[in-house]
């Protein structure tokens, strides 16, 4: 059984002499939010010199009726615009972080994509996105319980778009169901692998964020190259040649 030394080694031998090319669609992988943490967004609003703060108790107390009607519309608004915002960013981080880890698969396979890479799955939006909320939803239930509960969880589904990078079609508690079933015994080993990029992420931290230009890349490849340890690439069946004896019998 391999480990995290072997699968940084594998990752560095795949991304020997594409570095360019890995790094480039990492960044724009970064941007697009793929490969990094889905949360809602933050929205401030400033009144000139002090934040303006708008809670319900306090349009109570100084609001008539009606405004307080029309600020609550303006609430609902304001509420609908952040979930609307926050499937959008998380449909589009699904699709690309799973385009992004088959560019890293294919990568560790010996083939090399481009930036389309990230972006081939969106006639599976339906399936990106179902995938990006049921993970979220289990995730944070059991994050409820606790803390550790739900960091394990996080490990237990990491294979999720590994998994529908090569089976686009497959639905998607299905593919959490697989990855479920792969991570049981590994989860422990994937930590591990995490944790010895802790050196990288230390330089990315006193580098002001620009050692992630390399880190991501190093990560995502690690990641395809466990992912293709538990689940090997699938050899093409060479076609049987037809003997004399079937060619007569035909």
């Amino acid at each position: 059984m391999r480990c995290a030394a072997d699968f940084r080694a594998e990752a560095r031998a795949a991304l020997k002499g594409r570095w360019g090319l890995a790094i480039g669609i990492g960044f724009l992988a970064m941007v697009l939010g793929g490969f990094t943490g889905m949360g809602l967004p933050e929205i401030t609003l400033r009144f000139e010199g002090g934040d303006l703060q708008i809670t319900l108790e306090a349009l109570g107390q100084t609001l008539h009726p009606l405004d307080m009607i029309a600020g609550g519309t303006l609430l609902v608004g304001l509420g609908v615009i952040i979930v609307l915002g926050w499937l959008v960013r998380m449909l589009i981080g699904m699709i690309v972080t799973v385009g992004y880890m088959k560019f890293n698969m294919d990568l560790i396979d010996g083939e090399i994509g481009g930036v389309e890479m990230l972006f081939r799955y969106f006639r599976q939006w339906r399936t990106m996105l179902a995938a990006g909320l049921l993970q979220a939803i289990y995730i944070l239930g059991w994050t409820l319980l606790f803390i550790i509960p739900g960091i394990i969880a996080i490990y237990r589904y990491s294979m999720t778009s590994c998994i529908l990078a090569e089976n686009p079609e497959m639905g998607a508690n299905d593919a959490i169901t697989r990855s479920k079933e792969l991570m049981k015994g590994n989860k422990w080993r994937l930590f591990c692998m995490e944790i010895s990029f802790i050196g990288w992420m230390i330089l990315s931290v006193f580098t002001f964020g620009i050692g992630d230009l390399w880190l991501t890349p190093y990560r995502a490849a690690a990641h395809a190259a466990f992912y293709r340890e538990l689940v090997p690439l699938a050899q093409p069946v060479a076609e049987e040649m037809p003997t004399e004896e079937n060619s007569i019998s035909e």
